[in-house]
C-alpha cells in the first residue's frame, strides 16, 4: 500500500480484479464570479478488473444548498465510460462530466448524491483526479476553483437501447403486473411444486433442486441447486407461465447466489427456450469466468470469447446475494444486461455489430421470442457449482433490484 497526496489508498491487485478508494475533502475558495462557495467531498470507489471497472461516487455538498449539481473530473489513465446509473455521464478525451438526473438535483447543506459508471481500460487504470462540482474545485489545496470541460451532447460509445433514460429514477423492485412474481414463499414442501416444476431439458444424473429454508435473500424461503459437472446432470426448475406475449421486451430480474467462480468452461444457469430457435434454449451463464449469453442452435457467444471481449463482460461474484437483471427485446432483437444497476458492456446488442462484442451474435442470428423460464445448472465440460435464487420475477416492464 502507498500513500499519496489526495489521499489516495490502493490496494494490490488480487486475481486480476482490484479495489480502490479515492477520498478528496477540501474547503474551496470563493469562485470568481463572486457565487457562494461549493464546498464539497467526493468519495470515488472502484471495482476494477482486468480491462474494466465499475466506479460508485458519492458527492457531499459541504457548502450552501443547490438545485442542481455538475461534477467533473480527469481520468489519469485510458479509462473510458461506457454506461452510467442515476447521472447523465458523458467524456471527452479524458474530461468526464456527470449532471445529476431529474430527480437527484437537489443537494442541501451537507446532502449527499450517488451515481454510478461502468466502462474500460487497456493500459492502465490509476485514480482519477481534478474533480469539481460546479466549477469549484474539490481539489487538495483548496485554490482558484478550475474550469470545468465544456459539456458534450455525445452520448456513450453504446448507449443502451432499453434502459430508461437516466433522467428518470431506477426502475422499482416491486413486481407490478410482472408475468412471474416469485420469492417462493409459497413453497411448502422440500421439493418444487406448484407454477415451479423440475425439469431436466436433455438428460437428468446427479444434478438436485430443493426448496431451500435455511438460506434467502428475503422471507423465508429460496430455490437451491446442487449443480453438478458433465453434459448429463442438467437441473433445473422451470416455471409454468407462458412467455410468449410477454413484451414487446421482456424483462427479468433475479436474485442468484453461488459458490464457485464460473469456470473456464461453459456453464448455463438460466435458460429461456426460444421460439425464434425452434424451441432451444436462449441461456445465460459464463464462460471464460465471466457472464455470457449462449444460443443453443449456433452455440454463439455475447461477448465473443476473444480476451477483448470477456474483459466486457463481468465475473458473477460468490458467496453473496447478486441482483441479475436482463432485458429481450423481442422485436428488434436488442440484448441488455446489468449486474446489479451496473449495465454490463460485453452484454450489449444494440444491432450495431461491435467486434469483441456483438458482431458474432448479430451475424448469425435474429430477434429472440423466449416462451418459458428455467433456473437451474447444466455443464458442459466442467465445474460444479451450489446456486440458490430468490425474488424472480418477468414482465414487460423494468423491474428494479
Amino acid at each position: 500500500m502507498r500513500t499519496r497526496v489526495l489521499r489516495l489508498l490502493r490496494r494490490p491487485w488480487t486475481a486480476a480484479v482490484a479495489a480502490v478508494a479515492l477520498v478528496v475533502s477540501v474547503l474551496v475558495a470563493m469562485p470568481a464570479s463572486g457565487a457562494a462557495a461549493a464546498a464539497c467531498r467526493v468519495d470515488y470507489t472502484v471495482d476494477a478488473w482486468a480491462g474494466g471497472y465499475t466506479a460508485r461516487v458519492r458527492i457531499t455538498n459541504l457548502g450552501p444548498a443547490v438545485n442542481d449539481w455538475r461534477l467533473t473530473w480527469t481520468y489519469t489513465g485510458d479509462q473510458q465510460v461506457t454506461s452510467a446509473w442515476n447521472a447523465s455521464v458523458t467524456q471527452t478525451g479524458a474530461s468526464v462530466v456527470a449532471v445529476n438526473a431529474d430527480w437527484n438535483g437537489a443537494l442541501a447543506a451537507g446532502g449527499t448524491a450517488e451515481f454510478g459508471v461502468q466502462g474500460t481500460w487497456r493500459s492502465a487504470d490509476p485514480a482519477p483526479d481534478d474533480f469539481a462540482l460546479n466549477g469549484s474545485s474539490c481539489g487538495g489545496d483548496g485554490g482558484t476553483p478550475t474550469t470545468p470541460p465544456p459539456t458534450t451532447t455525445t452520448p456513450p460509445a453504446t448507449p443502451p437501447p432499453t434502459t430508461p433514460p437516466a433522467t428518470t429514477p431506477p426502475p422499482s423492485a416491486e413486481c407490478g403486473d410482472a408475468v412471474i412474481c416469485s420469492g417462493f414463499e409459497d413453497q411448502a414442501g422440500p421439493e418444487p411444486s406448484g407454477d415451479w416444476r423440475f425439469t431436466a431439458p436433455d438428460c437428468r444424473g446427479t444434478g438436485a433442486v430443493a426448496v431451500d429454508s435455511a438460506v434467502s435473500h428475503a422471507g423465508g424461503r429460496s430455490l437451491r441447486v446442487d449443480g453438478r459437472t458433465g453434459y448429463c446432470n442438467h437441473a433445473f426448475v422451470a416455471h409454468t407461465a407462458d412467455l410468449s406475449s410477454v413484451g414487446p421486451v421482456l424483462y427479468v430480474r433475479l436474485w442468484v447466489r453461488h459458490t464457485t467462480a464460473l469456470p473456464t468452461s461453459h456453464v448455463t444457469f438460466v435458460a429461456m427456450p426460444d421460439s425464434a430457435q425452434g424451441g432451444r434454449a436462449l441461456r445465460v451463464g459464463g464462460q471464460n469466468g465471466a457472464l455470457q449469453w449462449n444460443r443453443e442452435s449456433d452455440d454463439a457467444t455475447l461477448p465473443a470469447q476473444s480476451p477483448a471481449g470477456v474483459a466486457l463482460s463481468r465475473p458473477l461474484p460468490t458467496d453473496g446475494w447478486q441482483c441479475l437483471r436482463f432485458a429481450v427485446d423481442t422485436s428488434a432483437g436488442h440484448l441488455d444486461t446489468w449486474l446489479g444497476d451496473a449495465q454490463v458492456p460485453g452484454l450489449h446488442a444494440d444491432g450495431v455489430p461491435t467486434q469483441d462484442v456483438d458482431q458474432q451474435w448479430l451475424a448469425r442470428g435474429g430477434a429472440p421470442r423466449p416462451t418459458a423460464l428455467r433456473l437451474g445448472w447444466e455443464s458442459y465440460a466442467t465445474g460444479d457449482d451450489t446456486l440458490w435464487f430468490d425474488d424472480v420475477a418477468v414482465g414487460s416492464a423494468p423491474i428494479g433490484c
